[in-house]
């Protein structure tokens, strides 16, 4: 509807200048003014004048009267009334075809895409799981909400980098270390994989803590011996280092195959090590700009002028720490990227952490510091019960994928036992709706994770959106050799209320980037499959007698599977023409 906006805004603005006004506002800002009224008797766009009585000298009511009389004789305009000082506009129904019909068959796979972003990078920070640990549920929100909104930024023509900021290095590895060497072997870890890596990092922090629960005494001594195997890790001794890299090759082998299910790849997996040698610059350019402060032997960067606590860049020991790695980290992207904007996908427990080091590279004299963005998620529980990897309390994805492919694929064999391709369909509908029920809810918010829900199948979900896909799909396979139509009209309201739902989607899109909320999309998705499936139910297709009445339904359902079809991958969603 950005269209019809600007064009109701241009005439509005000539209609706000014949009225007297010394100043008129600006078209951009009329587009900005318009609303989608609660009703659809309202209209399919409100302004409400209040904001114009000021500039005018005049009543609301006698502003929206004086304004309808202008948007009189406008073609795209059907109908325009003034109610209590709002402006009501019905776009007309040969806009609908003409336009907005029309407009989205011809663009095809580039409906709703800009080039906003030509000549533009944005780098994306996000999944990054640390190595030798498991994807489980919360992981997915780093992991999906990221590549949505990479592929969010690459629809309005950004350059995108995708970096899998791997946690690779840390005391963890220590532990893992002495835990292999204590209760492991090759054999176990080759046949294992990442599952025995994991049971190794539960027991050896079990066997450091104490666990009563499991009549484990702790043992502090195993504790010192991580600390020590990890010195000698960092001081580069080659039988820990091969350790390390073979875990690490056991991880990513392990997240590709949830990065393949999830349609996601990544363009750098330079982890927290690669930056291990970047960082003396960078804790040197500190020292050089009087930034660096000693507090109890540690090397910290004051920022209480700024209502935050100080930023640690270096234990009293000399080690580095998190800000130290990502500043080091931003600085490298920076030089080798040369980005525009660079995008940190985590947890909203991680806030402070940004804001700090953001600050502390404001005051290096990094121009570029406002570049730098965080996106924070809501934190995600199983029942109430928070997630910990060295406890073993998570829900691994891959358990989570495979119970919702068997329950799609349970449902194929009732209903469709003959389909083809069943096996990458049931992958593509299971996976699909866990990511869907991730991403319909607003990023911010927590989510307490119930497998029941998730693996619901009915209502607002993703099975219900890949089903629309498909059906129109059937339409369109049904309706090939259809003779092309002398003229297309609107004849039902459905089907224009289905043209006014397509016509928002390029909105959307741009709602979804400028607010790095991928449920934009999610929730539009939902929209347009309720729309397109009363249309489906109250309007007749390919059995209308009248053959361009066929022809215009046929064509606004090859346009709902236009948008549907490029909406699907904006959310990692995949598109199957046959469920």
């Amino acid at each position: 509807m950005q269209t019809i906006k600007k064009l109701i805004a241009d005439k509005l603005v000539e209609g706000i200048c014949a009225l007297g006004a010394p100043q008129a506002p600006e078209a951009s800002e009329l587009v900005g003014m318009l609303e989608y009224p609660p009703d659809d008797t309202m209209g399919d766009l409100a302004l409400p004048c209040f904001k114009l009585s000021r500039t005018l000298r005049r009543a609301p009511v006698q502003i929206a009267a004086a304004l309808a009389e202008c948007l009189g004789n406008m073609p795209s305009v059907e109908k325009a009334e003034a109610v209590n000082g709002y402006l009501n506009i019905t776009v007309s129904k040969d806009y609908l075809v003409n336009t907005v019909l029309g407009g989205i068959i011809e663009a095809g796979e580039a409906y709703g895409s800009s080039e906003v972003g030509k000549g533009k990078t944005v780098v994306l920070d996000y999944s990054s799981p640390n190595v030798a640990k498991p994807f489980h549920i919360g992981h997915l929100g780093t992991t999906v909400i990221g590549h949505s909104l990479k592929k969010l930024h690459e629809f309005h023509g950004y350059k995108c980098v995708g970096i899998n900021y791997l946690g690779d290095w840390g005391t963890q590895f220590g532990k893992l270390i002495v835990a292999y060497k204590k209760w492991g072997n090759k054999e176990m870890i080759e046949q294992g994989g990442i599952d025995k890596l994991v049971e190794l990092y539960v027991k050896i922090n079990n066997a450091i803590s104490g666990n009563a629960e499991q009549g484990i005494v702790a043992d502090p001594t195993l504790g010192d011996a991580a600390r020590a195997e990890f010195k000698k890790l960092e001081m580069g001794d080659e039988d820990n280092l091969a350790l390390w890299r073979w875990f690490i090759d056991i991880s990513l082998a392990e997240y590709e195959k949830t990065y393949k299910q999830l349609g996601i790849t990544f363009d750098s997996y330079k982890g927290e090590s690669f930056y291990t040698d970047k960082m003396p610059a960078e804790v040197q350019k500190l020292r050089d700009k009087g930034l660096l402060k000693i507090d109890d032997g540690a090397s910290i960067v004051d920022l209480e002028p700024y209502g935050m606590p100080p930023c640690l860049i270096l234990k009293r020991d000399g080690s580095t720490l998190y800000p130290t790695r990502d500043i080091a980290a931003a600085v490298y992207r920076k030089n080798t990227y040369d980005y525009d904007k660079s995008i940190y996908v985590t947890s909203a427990g991680q806030s402070l952490h940004f804001a700090q080091w953001f600050k502390v590279v404001e005051l290096m004299g990094y121009d570029w510091h406002d570049k730098l963005v965080h996106v924070p998620y809501g934190t995600v529980s199983i029942n109430g019960a928070k997630l910990a990897t060295r406890t073993g309390n998570v829900v691994l994805l891959k358990d989570l994928f495979r119970a919702a492919i068997e329950e799609v694929s349970n449902i194929m064999t009732e209903k469709n036992p003959n389909i083809e391709n069943k096996e990458e369909i049931a992958e593509a509908v299971g996976v699909g709706a866990i990511v869907f029920y991730y991403l319909s809810n607003s990023r911010i918010k927590d989510i307490n994770f119930v497998m029941e829900d998730a693996l619901n199948f009915d209502g607002n979900t993703g099975p219900y959106a890949q089903y629309t896909y498909a059906r129109t799909c059937a339409v369109l396979r049904r309706a090939e050799g259809e003779a092309a139509p002398t003229s297309l009209s609107i004849t039902a309201p459905d089907e224009a209320a289905l043209l006014k739902v397509l016509a928002k989607f390029p909105e959307k899109v741009s709602a979804a980037i400028a607010d790095y909320e991928p449920s934009v999309i999610t929730r539009y998705i939902l929209d347009v499959a309720a729309a397109f499936n009363r249309f489906y139910h109250n309007c007749q297709i390919l059995s209308a007698e009248d053959p361009d009445v066929r022809a215009t339904r046929v064509a606004i359902t090859r346009a709902t599977n236009v948008v549907l079809g490029n909406a699907f991958p904006l959310i990692c969603m995949k598109k199957m023409e046959k469920i």
